[in-house]
């Protein structure tokens, strides 16, 4: 009962995970605006760190690459997906399925942080000393922001001469 119950847990996350990501990511008419703009993250690296061509070139390379990775393995992670919630409407379902499912699942969810992770050391071996510190801002700003929209980078245009935000309490 305890493992069942973790179970339905774990799938009642995932579920409000995806939903949060459809409706905040695919949904957002801001970041299709951005999209129809040519406003995308690698344009955004490659202006704010001043990239010269030859770091352009490489950095085109990576991003291609780390594209077709990202594809392969969220297509994987949808077809493990499909496979789970189709035996949503089954009255009796294999718990040892669901969790093995559930666990590749997860392992895809890990391969997609590591191939990103990876990506952004290949992007940052790219920037000379004064790229990488704010390359380094920008990851930061980035992961303290955690998807937030509508605000700009900390270290974005608007704020350059401005202190730092004080510390939460």
């Amino acid at each position: 009962m305890k493992k069942n119950l973790t179970l339905y847990i774990l799938l009642a996350f995932l579920i409000v995970a995806n939903g949060f990501f459809l409706i905040h990511y695919l949904g957002n008419p801001e970041r299709r605006a951005q999209s129809d703009r040519g406003e995308n993250p690698d344009n955004f690296i490659v202006q704010e760190l001043k990239f010269n061509d030859s770091q352009k070139e490489q950095f085109i390379v990576l991003s291609d690459a780390h594209r077709k990775e990202m594809q392969s393995i969220s297509e994987e992670l949808r077809n493990l997906k499909d496979g789970l919630f189709s035996k949503i409407s089954d009255e009796s379902v294999n718990e040892r399925y669901v969790d093995s499912i559930t666990s590749l699942i997860g392992e895809k969810e890990k391969a997609i942080d590591i191939a990103t992770f990876n990506h952004f050391k290949s992007i940052r071996k790219l920037c000379n000393e004064k790229q990488k510190e704010k390359f380094n801002r920008i990851i930061k700003d980035a992961i303290h922001r955690g998807g937030q929209q509508g605000s700009p980078p900390q270290g974005g245009p608007e704020n350059r001469n401005a202190p730092p935000p004080p510390p939460p309490h």
